[in-house]
């Protein structure tokens, strides 16, 4: 009996053809995709109080997460900031829905970084980098986007899955061209990873299936995949408590060395940790709704984007009519309601996924005969291998915390650096655009390009980690101050080879900059 039941959990949750097809139902497909795009918008709803306030530790349980009846339409219209997870692959939807789905990628790049929300990390780096005339997939390139290994494009991948039912390769091209526009190496491989669950969740009701399956998208070699794989063999060791297999994350995979805000800080936005959190949430949750949301966003950091990948993935795999009705309570009076900065709602992307869906079936070899839907069964392939931050590490940071107003300089001993800082206030429309020189070692590195306008910002001052090993100096210039804008130095982050790394104890210098 035992083995029969072992035997079922990995019988698929559809019917299959003798030519080796995947067949649902219309009416299963549509419901499965309306599930995926609704179970995002609740998870990023129910996670939204706590995102980035419980940073390098669990969410207690007595802390109460609110959710009731008119909530989620209070929220949509009240913080429209927080759908980032749900406006950013609307933006690719209604691209794809313009121009079809050989838009070119350069489309998308546009559509993107000429939108009017507020973006940060990868999306930000990859906007500027897109608005000053570098492409995809260079405007992903960690040396050209220090948050390249950031959560980007693995919170606005679900699209890709959603439109390529049971067809993760599918979903690995469109996440190719897309994802680097923003991201590279662990940073892409998250949307790789997760677009894939979500075509599986289509074909399979067995979600540890699911994660194995999708997980052969993602190289071996990488830390993205050796992570996940760990959270699968933690699982399995402890499988009746998810808080173990947290801390187990916790002390092998949580410090991040790009990010320039996760750098020597408890604040992590790296794709690999919190995509474990995601993968924790899916195991642990066992395919119920309730655990799954509650585990997934009690893991903290990315606490409101974690949640919204694990329910779009399970209410992709459940189908919307059997997402709880706990879940919905409020959902279709905030349907008709268009995602701030988009022209579509969820009853639009609802309409609008499904018939992606069918074309990019019909186009990768499927078929549809009168109510039946013919997905063409493919093994998952295994993307390229890429690096990010190769043969780089944090060593120290240096505190500045001054306003450039002239000239500065300061010296560290590495092979590259990251300087932080700000130059343009929340909501800020200025037109002024600070030119800053940058000297290394007396040659000029860049003249950087720094607007005061938030949607524009360049998200760090300056950077390089191509430097030879050894001591630099690096000199500023302001060219164009002017009254009432400040370009503010926060600090300087350095790096070194890998074998330079001080593993017992960080620096952290004040005031010794010159």
């Amino acid at each position: 009996m035992k083995k029969l039941c072992l035997l079922l959990l990995f019988i698929p949750a559809v019917a299959w053809s003798q030519s080796k097809n995947f067949v649902l139902s219309k009416q299963t497909l549509q419901d499965k995709i309306k599930g995926g795009w609704a179970g995002q918008t609740i998870g990023v709803t129910f996670g939204g109080p706590m995102e980035f306030r419980y940073n390098g530790t669990m969410i207690d349980a007595y802390q109460p997460i609110p959710w009731y009846d008119g909530y989620l339409k209070k929220t949509m219209l009240e913080n429209a900031g927080l759908y980032d997870d749900l406006y950013m692959d609307l933006t690719f939807v209604e691209v794809f829905d313009r121009e079809g789905l050989d838009a070119p990628i350069s489309s998308h790049a546009k559509a993107y970084a000429e939108a009017g929300y507020a973006l940060w990390h990868a999306n930000q780096a990859g906007r500027y980098n897109i608005l000053h005339g570098m492409a995809a997939p260079a405007s992903g390139h960690w040396k050209n986007n220090p948050h390249a290994d950031c959560i980007d494009y693995q919170i606005e991948c679900d699209f890709a899955g959603l439109m390529s039912p049971g067809m993760p390769n599918v979903a690995s091209k469109i996440s190719d061209k897309i994802g680097h526009i923003m991201n590279y190496g662990d940073g892409y491989y998250g949307g790789v990873f997760l677009g894939a669950c979500y075509t599986l969740a289509f074909v399979s009701n067995n979600i540890p299936y699911i994660i194995q399956e999708a997980l052969k998208t993602i190289p071996k070699q990488s830390a993205y995949y050796q992570c996940i794989s760990d959270v699968v063999r933690w699982h399995k060791q402890y499988p009746s408590d998810w808080t173990k297999t947290w801390l187990e994350v916790q002390k092998k995979w949580a410090q991040d060395i790009g990010c320039p805000d996760g750098v020597f800080a408890p604040f992590n936005i790296d794709a690999t940790v919190n995509s474990a959190y995601v993968v924790i949430g899916l195991l642990y949750g066992q395919g119920d709704f309730s655990k799954t949301m509650e585990i997934t966003t009690r893991c903290g950091q990315d606490a409101d984007c974690n949640p919204s990948s694990a329910g779009g993935i399970l209410g992709t795999m459940l189908g919307y009519d059997k997402i709880p009705a706990y879940w919905k309570q409020g959902l279709k009076e905030a349907e008709d309601i268009d995602f701030k900065y988009t022209s579509t709602s969820l009853s639009d992307v609802y309409s609008i996924g499904f018939k992606h869906a069918l074309q990019n079936i019909q186009r990768n070899g499927g078929k549809i005969v009168g109510d039946q839907v013919y997905i063409p069964q493919e093994a998952p392939k295994t993307v390229a291998f890429e690096k990010s931050f190769d043969g780089v590490y944090p060593t120290q940071k240096i505190g500045v915390g001054k306003t450039l107003k002239d000239e500065y300089q300061f010296e560290f001993t590495g092979k590259g650096f990251v300087l932080r800082g700000e130059t343009a206030k929340w909501a800020s429309n200025s037109s002024h655009t600070f030119e800053m020189e940058v000297y290394v070692d007396g040659k000029l590195m860049e003249k950087a390009l720094l607007p005061t306008a938030f949607t524009t910002r360049r998200h760090e001052l300056t950077w390089n980690y191509d430097l030879f090993p050894g001591k630099h100096r690096v000199r500023l210039k302001l060219l164009n101050p002017v009254e009432g804008l400040e370009l503010k130095m926060m600090d300087v982050i350095v790096y070194d080879a890998p074998s330079k790394r001080v593993t017992d104890t960080h620096f952290y210098r004040l005031g010794n900059l010159k």
